[in-house]
């Protein structure tokens, strides 16, 4: 039973977390204009070294995009590109980038 209520809690703040916000997909279309160039307008690379963004799970785009603007992944293009940042416009290239190949 102990692990049951743990699991739950876990689950629980899991969703509730930053990580796991919700965004805004017409914002972050928006705002993803800039991310073309490398990614694709669609969300698909047309550059070999640059990886597809359509289709990829939220979290892991909220995540690797915090660690670009933190300096905790380092990379002289995208280390630049997400300084100027805000939680919720990363919530939101999330949700659109997301959002694509659904």
């Amino acid at each position: 039973m102990k692990k049951l209520v743990a699991g739950v809690l876990l689950a629980s703040a899991l969703i509730a977390s930053p990580a796991f916000a919700a965004g805004d997909v017409a914002a972050g279309k928006a705002k993803a204009a800039v991310c073309a160039a490398c990614h694709g307008l669609d969300g698909l690379s047309k550059v070999e070294t640059q990886p597809n963004l359509a289709g990829q799970k939220g979290a892991y785009l909220v995540a690797q995009l915090k660690a670009f603007r933190e300096g905790k992944r380092v990379n002289p293009l995208m280390n630049p590109q997400t300084k100027n940042l805000t939680d919720a416009d990363i919530d939101n290239l999330a949700a659109y980038f997301s959002s694509l190949g659904k």
